[in-house]
């Protein structure tokens, strides 16, 4: 890639805003995947997911998730949850209501590896662990045996500056 086109003065704000979310990654990838996978993102999507995200916030029950500095908070406090969890959560919540299949989770959290489905119930159980499933009757990811996930607790989206 060579310089760094600036957006056309055609295009709306909030065309302009993906626009240099993507380049923005371009720039901080510059082809390299690792940076790509941290971010929980496939490398045939990523700029679209990213610049989605951007300046979103995600509520649910007493919980606040910005997908794009990947980060959880209860009651304004940081929680702690391994990059995969978080990657897990995010696709989930970002598509609430939908059956995600477990392939499809497995291929965003772990593009190009091969890994068991019990990888992905473990990251599923702290998942649950962390946002307290089951206490005060709060249900957030139901399992459809067999098939997927699905994130099931109603969502409040803002976008914040």
């Amino acid at each position: 890639m060579t310089g760094n086109p600036q957006p056309s003065p055609h295009l709306t704000t909030a065309e302009a805003v993906v626009s240099n979310a993507r380049r923005h990654l371009l720039t901080l990838t510059q082809g390299g995947r690792a940076v790509r996978r941290e971010m929980g993102h496939d490398r045939s999507t990523g700029a679209d997911q990213f610049a989605a995200s951007i300046g979103r916030e995600l509520s649910f029950g007493p919980f606040r998730l910005f997908p794009a500095q990947r980060l959880l908070q209860k009651a304004d406090q940081p929680l702690r949850l391994g990059s995969r969890a978080l990657d897990i959560l995010i696709t989930l919540v970002e598509r609430p209501g939908e059956l995600i299949s477990k392939d499809e989770l497995m291929a965003r959290v772990w593009p190009d590896t091969f890994v068991e489905e019990e990888n992905l119930r473990v990251h599923i159980a702290t998942l649950r662990k962390t946002l307290g499933e089951g206490q005060d009757g709060h249900r957030y990811i139901i399992n459809v045996p067999a098939r997927g996930y699905c994130f099931v607790a109603p969502i409040r989206s803002s976008h914040v500056l």
